[in-house]
């Protein structure tokens, strides 16, 4: 090497040493500041972990307890499990990456829609909905291929139609500060198809990452 190249790099090299060499020492005040955002961070994480694991453990419930019945009568204070009459599905289907998706999980007993859960994600904002028909959670009506779902304190409705193997979810005025601790109302539309895993979404997640 030259020794002109040579004394280039030399100088290049010192310079950045003394660029780096005149950066102050973080103050308390920004250690103490980086210390609460990777906390502040943490905490977002565990709440986000937790709050997932509770709407899966609701949908394995729901499936849990389609597979032996329902329990919807009482003897001598226990619950007693009620075979279901017919055949019992049960249809889920996800769209969307694993920090923004949405995700639903039905039981569907003579082509009929008993029980879901719904399930959205848009890091860090997380929604969870399910309703079963005759739980004290919901009001159910049915009308030919149409289900009418109101739920709970009046805090939204669900339409389901039923056409051959899909069954349409259409959101109407959903609190989402029930659902989703956030301020609005979810509307739009989501559609599970049986043989399909993934869901046809539309305007159901708008404003979620409010």
């Amino acid at each position: 090497m030259r020794p002109a190249l040579i004394s280039c790099v030399v100088l290049v090299l010192c310079s950045a040493a003394a660029s780096y060499a005149k950066l102050p020492p973080p103050t308390e005040q920004e250690l103490a500041q980086a210390i609460a955002s990777r906390a502040k961070a943490a905490e977002l994480s565990k709440k986000e972990a937790a709050a997932l694991a509770k709407a899966q453990d609701r949908v394995v419930e729901h499936y849990k307890r389609s597979k032996g019945g329902v329990p919807v009568a009482k003897s001598a204070g226990k619950p007693v499990a009620k075979k279901r009459s017919g055949n019992v599905e049960r249809i889920a289907c996800r769209t969307g990456s694993e920090d923004r998706h949405a995700r639903i999980g039905i039981e569907v007993v003579d082509s009929k829609i008993v029980s879901f859960a719904y399930y959205s994600k848009w890091k860090p904002r997380t929604c969870s909905i399910d309703a079963a028909r005759n739980s004290a959670y919901s009001r159910w009506e049915d009308n030919g291929n149409t289900s009418k779902v109101v739920l709970t304190d009046e805090k939204g409705i669900l339409l389901i139609h039923r056409s051959g193997s899909a069954y349409r979810f259409v959101f109407r005025n959903v609190d989402r500060e029930r659902y989703c601790g956030m301020e609005g109302k979810i509307n739009g539309t989501l559609t599970v198809t049986r043989g399909k895993s993934q869901c046809l979404l539309e305007g159901v997640m708008d404003g979620h990452s409010g």
